[in-house]
């Protein structure tokens, strides 16, 4: 990728990571905001949506942390395994135990006596959901092989993006970090082919400009050696 593409992708995933962290802080928290909406307290609303997007770009640089980081993963795991398909199985076999993780461990440790555990499926749930979506996205636009990294990143990468608010269980946090990392996880992988494609043309079109030029520059010379 260009470095060109590279600031685009920083920049419209800080983009993605401010707007979505804003809009949806702004429902979450609606019971804390609402009284500044009622009496149109114009500086105590411009503060608070000004804090979400803050907010929102930490959790656009978190997710961007654990892209970069898992390309790097990806290709470690491709060149330990030797097959992309066992590869894919290893993947698989950690999302399951991701999963499992998310919900035994959430429910052994915040669960009180006589709670059920199907409310501690409701995240689960919510990264299974939305990476099949993605992944079946991805794999749409691009090549079958994509699905299973593509659902591993969204499912494990963000479970592992999201740990610092597991622990504490914040009902304010817990959902605002979740969905402002899937949304710019899934804008990442969706958009990296494009941006990669978008780069290889640019690629070849200097290659072009500087193979046009060089053959010009041939000709003056040959001319005025004439």
């Amino acid at each position: 990728m260009t470095s060109r593409n590279l600031v685009k992708l920083f920049w419209n995933t800080l983009l993605v990571g401010g707007v979505v962290t804003a809009l949806v802080g702004v429902l979450v928290r609606w019971h804390e905001l609402q009284p500044f909406f009622a009496d149109f307290k114009i500086i105590d609303i411009l503060s608070a949506i000004i804090w979400l997007i803050v907010m929102g770009f930490l959790f656009s640089v978190i997710s961007q942390m654990g892209f970069f980081a898992y390309l790097t993963i990806h290709r470690f795991g491709l060149g330990i395994f030797k097959s992309a398909s066992l590869w894919n199985a290893v993947q698989v076999v950690l999302i399951l135990f991701s999963l499992f993780d998310l919900v035994y461990l959430r429910y052994t440790n915040f669960a009180k006596p006589g709670d059920s555990l199907l409310p501690f499926l409701g995240p689960a749930l919510l990264l299974v959901i939305v990476g099949l979506a993605v992944a079946w996205l991805k794999s749409k636009e691009t090549n079958r092989d994509a699905f299973i990294p593509s659902l591993f990143f969204m499912i494990v990468v963000t479970l592992v993006e999201w740990v610092p608010v597991l622990r504490i269980n914040s009902s304010n946090w817990f959902y605002l970090m979740v969905i402002a990392l899937l949304a710019c996880n899934a804008y990442q992988i969706l958009v990296l082919h494009k941006l990669n494609a978008k780069s290889e043309q640019e690629r070849q079109q200097r290659m072009s400009k500087k193979a046009g030029e060089a053959s010009v520059q041939k000709r003056k010379t040959k001319k005025s050696t004439v």
